[in-house]
């Protein structure tokens, strides 16, 4: 396929067609108020009151940390920040939250799949794994639209998260390299939003208010020789992965005759190389639109194709003869919004590249993980059926990290990201923009955002000066860092002298404070015991202060626990909470000779589980671990205990 035309003619044209970067110039004290927000022509006539009014939509608020975007990445990302303590708004131009993997879209939470090891999987803990427990116990019927609300009220409740739908951000105003404040519509409401904050988070995907406040970005595909990357194209162009919109079908037990709609394209079988029709339950991801310049100006022009695919295969299926079995099917649900796969990918101090994913190299700034296969999907997509729908380029033999560095602009100085649009490859956004990655991606930021406010530092500042710290509270609260042990010189387990169970099946109690959350290939870091009603102990030999205890517990992080549109794809995982999860224990210290309780837990759903309670002066703990949510022996990962 050639360029679109206007290629030529745009003034970014030299820059795309060489690295594929395209810089919007930061703009200082810009004015946005050439958007008028007033409604002087407004002609309302208030009948209650008997009066003209004119109505106040305009309104200024200020936050810590603001997050556009509210797909996986936005929600771990403001989730994050509010539960650090600071005042933090979640903005969402959708009337849900969950952005592809939302009702709207049903795209799969996919995590780390596929490697090429004994574990196959390494499962995602931390936020993103909170949501997917809690949407097992609370949608146990795998309703999308129910999954909506378990995520709405997952969000809502958090202390410190105000929460914004249907509300774009249009624009951004920024000084000295820093944005003050951004502008946004909330069409709900016909209510203008000026929005000021200290710390910024693009997890939009398309990044819109990012662009605007003039952070550099780039679309399209590098060429091979800019990072050494095999998989990219000989040359540098334009093209970038496309979207797809989804569909779900339900049997009528009769047979029921599909009439297309007007707007249907035809699906040409003999061409569709490698497209093929393998199921009728649930499909198509490869019914895919890429774009070859600007894939957000051609959004709805890709739409109305996008849909008109869709129907023209339903009707082969219907009405080819080919598909018998179809007689009594029909289709239930259609997407009506693509999720999409690329646009906007922002440049940080770092770019991710292909070479250092399948190298695997340890960055010291590692802060997420990923590794999900190198899935390019092809350009131009269903409309280019001489190739495949899709490049399964490699898998991984191991997990790859993610730099900070890559998850903050390089010239927008209070600015991060988290999703599909950070600092990576063509190439390397394949594997990365699997969202329960990004979910990993976006925790970071949002804890990163509360210690840059907290110490005054810019994200590059607190990468150069301090990345341990936010490592550390990573490591605290579930995110698994590869070969990086925590070592939190404030936790109390590390200096206990003895630490002790009733019984043991597998592993080492001892095991509980050596700073590795989970177990890897061929190396074990946990301790199990012989049956439930099990104990574990900590001693002191010096009393010590505790207000707090945290565990992590066993969610079994080597199978998925995602749901699916298509139930059937479920059959190789457990659809409930995890039976290998502790549900109840007691917590007790022992102050002057007695033992005293300190907290009950029932029906426990996190595998982090953190406890806070009055000080005591202890020279002992001891949990007293009463049940799991099915297994038959309990297992720990980690204690920590604080002062």
């Amino acid at each position: 396929m050639k360029r679109r035309d206007f290629f030529k003619q745009t003034t970014l044209a030299t820059i795309a067609a060489g690295a594929g970067i395209s810089s919007v110039e930061a703009k200082e004290n810009k004015e946005i108020s050439n958007i008028s927000t007033a409604r002087e022509k407004d002609n309302w006539y208030q009948v209650g009151e008997g009066k003209k009014g004119i109505p106040s939509r305009s309104k200024k608020v200020s936050y810590d940390v603001v997050v556009v975007g509210a797909g996986i990445a936005g929600i771990c990302a403001a989730v994050a920040s509010a539960r650090s303590g600071a005042k933090t708004v979640l903005i969402n131009d959708r009337p849900v939250l969950g952005g592809n993997a939302s009702s709207e879209i049903r795209v799969t939470v996919n995590g780390v799949m596929h490697l090429k090891n004994k574990h196959k999987i390494e499962r995602e803990t931390g936020i993103v794994e909170e949501l997917l427990i809690e949407n097992w116990h609370y949608n146990p019927q795998e309703s999308y639209p129910v999954w909506d609300h378990v995520v709405y009220d997952f969000v809502t409740r958090e202390e410190n998260l105000d929460v914004m739908l249907n509300t774009q951000a249009l624009d951004a105003n920024t000084k000295n390299d820093k944005i003050t404040d951004i502008l946004c519509w909330q069409a709900s409401t016909e209510t203008y939003f000026t929005v000021e904050g200290k710390i910024f988070c693009d997890c939009s995907g398309d990044g819109l208010m990012a662009a605007q406040a003039g952070a550099e970005y780039r679309t399209g595909r590098e060429g091979k020789d800019e990072f050494n990357e095999s998989f990219a194209p000989d040359k540098a162009d334009g093209w970038q992965m496309g979207a797809s919109v989804m569909m779900i079908t339900k049997d009528m037990g009769r047979p029921v005759k599909y009439y297309p709609p007007k707007f249907m394209i035809p699906y040409e079988a003999e061409k569709m190389n490698k497209r093929k029709i393998k199921h009728l339950k649930e499909g198509f991801w490869w019914v895919e639109l890429g774009s070859e310049y600007d894939i957000i100006a051609d959004y709805e022009e890709n739409r109305h194709k996008l849909l008109g695919y869709m129907h023209g295969v339903w009707d082969y299926v219907k009405n080819s003869g080919e598909f018998p079995e179809s007689a009594n099917i029909v289709l239930d649900w259609v997407g009506s919004v693509p999720g999409r796969r690329e646009s906007r990918r922002f440049m940080g101090d770092h770019i991710l590249c292909q070479p250092e994913m399948e190298n695997n190299k340890q960055f010291e700034d590692a802060v997420a993980y990923g590794g999900w296969s190198f899935d390019e999907h092809c350009p131009g997509g269903i409309e280019n059926p001489s190739e495949p729908p899709s490049y399964f380029h490699a898998r991984f033999e191991e997990v790859y990290q993610v730099p900070f560095r890559s998850l903050y602009s390089k010239n927008i100085n209070n600015l991060m990201f988290a999703g599909r649009n950070v600092s990576v490859t063509h190439v390397a956004l394949s594997s990365t923009r699997i969202q329960a990655t990004c979910g990993l991606m976006g925790q970071a930021i949002g804890t990163a955002a509360k210690m840059c406010i907290d110490k005054k530092w810019s994200p590059r500042q607190l990468a150069q000066k301090d990345i341990q710290s936010l490592q550390e509270q990573l490591l605290r609260d579930d995110v698994y860092i590869p070969n990086r042990p925590a070592n939190d010189k404030n936790d109390l387990a590390k200096k206990a002298d003895s630490i002790t169970a009733s019984s043991t099946t597998s592993g080492n109690c001892k095991l509980l404070v050596d700073g590795i959350g989970r177990d890897k290939v061929e190396e074990i870091h946990h301790w199990e015991s012989d049956g439930t009603n099990a104990s574990l102990q900590l001693e002191w030999n010096e009393s010590v202060s505790i207000s707090k205890v945290e565990l992590k517990a066993d969610t079994n992080v080597n199978r998925n626990m995602m749901m699916h549109k298509n139930p059937a794809k479920n059959a190789k995982q457990v659809t409930a909470v995890p039976p290998e999860l502790l549900k109840s224990f007691v917590l007790e210290a022992r102050v002057k000779g007695q033992w005293k309780e300190l907290a009950t837990v029932e029906d426990n759903l996190t595998r982090l589980i953190k406890l806070s309670f009055d000080k005591v002066s202890t020279t002992a703990i001891r949990l007293k671990l009463k049940e799991t949510w099915g297994a038959k022996n309990i297992r720990l990962y980690e204690i920590r205990s604080y002062s």
